[in-house]
C-alpha cells in the first residue's frame, strides 16, 4: 500500500500537478512527518544570525517537535553552481499541523520573522512544505521508522488571530 502511495504521488508530481493543486493533506495524529524547506540567497549574515538565535531562544522548535535535518551549506557540489551565499535547510516537524503552528504562532509572526524581512529582507528565500516519503520495506529496522513516538501537541503555542498558513489562512493575495 505504501509503495502504491509513492507511485501515485511521484506519477502525480511527474504530470505536472502543480502545488497549488494538491489535496489537502489528511487528517493527522500528528505522528506523520513533514519537512519544511527553506532555501535561497542570504543577503545579511549578521541578520540571519540574529534571526537564527531568536528562534532558538524562544524554544518554539522544541515545543512542536521541529529539528534541523541538515547544515544548511553543502559539503560538495556534485552538479550544477551555487553561490557562495545559497543555503537550503530543513525542518523536520511530526506533522502538518505543527509546521503549520510554529509559522502562525505569535512569537514567530509578531517577533520573530520580522527580524530577517525588515528594514529590508536579509534573504531571498522560498519556504515549502512537503511530506515525509514512506520507508521502503527492505529499509525497515535499518534507519528511523520515519514517525515521531513523543506527543508534541501545541496548545500552549498561542497562534496569530488570523493564520498565514494552513486551511484558514487569509486568502492567498493577503498573504504576507
Amino acid at each position: 500500500m505504501i509503495a502504491s502511495i509513492l507511485v501515485a504521488t511521484l506519477a502525480q508530481a511527474s504530470a505536472g500537478v502543480g502545488a497549488g493543486d494538491a489535496p489537502p493533506p489528511p487528517a493527522s495524529t500528528c505522528d506523520t512527518p513533514v519537512l519544511m524547506v527553506i532555501e535561497g540567497r542570504t543577503l545579511d549574515r549578521a541578520r540571519m544570525g540574529q534571526y537564527a538565535a531568536a528562534i532558538a531562544k524562544s524554544e518554539i522548535y522544541q515545543k512542536l517537535g521541529g529539528y534541523y535535518v541538515n547544515v544548511p551549506r553543502p559539503l560538495e557540489v556534485f552538479e550544477g553552481d551555487v553561490p557562495p551565499d545559497y543555503v537550503n535547510l530543513t525542518v523536520r516537524f511530526p506533522c502538518v499541523e505543527n509546521a503549520r503552528a510554529f509559522w502562525n504562532s505569535r512569537v514567530y509572526q509578531d517577533e520573530i520573522i520580522d527580524i530577517r524581512r525588515k528594514p529590508t529582507s536579509a534573504g531571498d528565500y522560498t519556504v515549502t512544505l512537503y511530506a515525509e516519503a514512506p520507508l521502503r520495506e527492505d529499509m525497515i529496522g535499518k534507519v528511523g521508522e520515519a514517525r515521531f513516538t513523543h506527543d508534541f501537541s501545541h496548545p500552549d503555542v498561542p497562534q496569530v488571530y488570523q493564520p498565514v498558513v494552513g486551511p484558514l489562512a487569509k486568502a492567498q493575495g493577503d498573504a504576507p
